[in-house]
């Protein structure tokens, strides 16, 4: 008895077909291309989320850097004096500080200053 493979392949092929929605023209009709679109896709997909949390990184920092600056420090000085000062508060949470909770920010700048000198 022959062993017929059709139904496996038709059901790869949908998985991909579905992935492929909202692609124009053979890209998101036929399989070939739409499986060569689809995994160029996550493959960027994969890059552009790592680069999102450089992006992000990059701009909690020059929050941070900013609102330091008015207290008269710098991000790397402002950073230093909390570590000394055994704060353990993430860029993103300062960075938040910085834009919401002026007076908060400004008790911690007070707080690194006086650890730095």
């Amino acid at each position: 008895m022959r062993v017929k493979r059709g139904q496996a392949a038709h059901k790869r092929h949908k998985k991909f077909l579905k992935l492929a929605k909202g692609f124009v023209a053979a890209r998101g009709t036929l399989y070939e291309p739409a499986r060569e679109t689809v995994e160029r896709s996550m493959a960027y997909a994969f890059r552009d989320r790592k680069q999102k949390k450089r992006q992000l990184r990059k701009l909690w920092i020059v929050r941070i850097n900013a609102a330091a600056r008015e207290h008269g420090l710098s991000d790397s000085v402002f950073i230093r004096g909390l570590n000394l000062a055994g704060v353990a508060i993430d860029r993103k949470m300062l960075a938040d500080m910085a834009v919401r909770e002026k007076d908060s920010f400004q008790k911690l700048a007070e707080l690194a200053k006086a650890k730095v000198n």
